[in-house]
């Protein structure tokens, strides 16, 4: 247990939460039309139905801000610092594909930019895990959703180029 007092560990909580809300916030705002968008592409057959990405990413975002959170409580941000930096630009990275996918429908620059998420956020499991290892696997069905979606991004670009540069 956490030496700090328990107000402010409420309030560390609430405010990760809030920091991983405004990422997805921000990757929503770019998906808001995506729904007609992506029933326009052809996916490959294996990928989910478009009604489960909602859920899923809402427990990822939960996932994510306990994740950080556990971190946190260790030694605040200074006592974590590279690790909560990494989990903060893994979190832009994130918010920056659904602009990259859905707003500007560039497939070519989502599928090499959900790579480069990809490593940020097994970097940031890694040190995560070296900190508090349950913050570090909470992270872990992050980072399988986003192998998945990594997989799909790039096989939809491939299948739509008129609709996906």
């Amino acid at each position: 247990m956490s030496g700090m007092p328990m107000s402010r560990q409420v309030l560390g909580l609430l405010g990760w939460l809030v920091v991983t809300t405004a990422a997805a916030a921000i990757g929503g705002v770019a998906s808001a039309n995506a729904g007609a968008f992506y029933q326009q592409l052809i996916r490959p057959g294996w990928a989910p139905p478009a009604w489960l990405f909602a859920p899923v990413w809402s427990v990822l975002y939960l996932f994510m801000g306990i994740a950080a959170w556990l971190v946190w409580r260790v030694g605040g941000f200074r006592g974590a610092r590279t690790a909560l930096a990494l989990f903060l630009v893994q979190l832009a990275a994130n918010a920056l594909w659904s602009w990259l996918f859905f707003a500007w429908q560039q497939g070519a620059l989502a599928s090499a930019e959900i790579l480069l998420l990809w490593a940020l956020i097994l970097g940031t499991v890694v040190a995560f895990w070296r900190v508090r290892p349950l913050a570090g696997a909470l992270l872990l069905p992050y980072l399988a959703w986003v192998t998945l979606a990594s997989a799909l991004a790039f096989t939809t670009w491939r299948l739509n180029p008129a609709l996906l540069a």
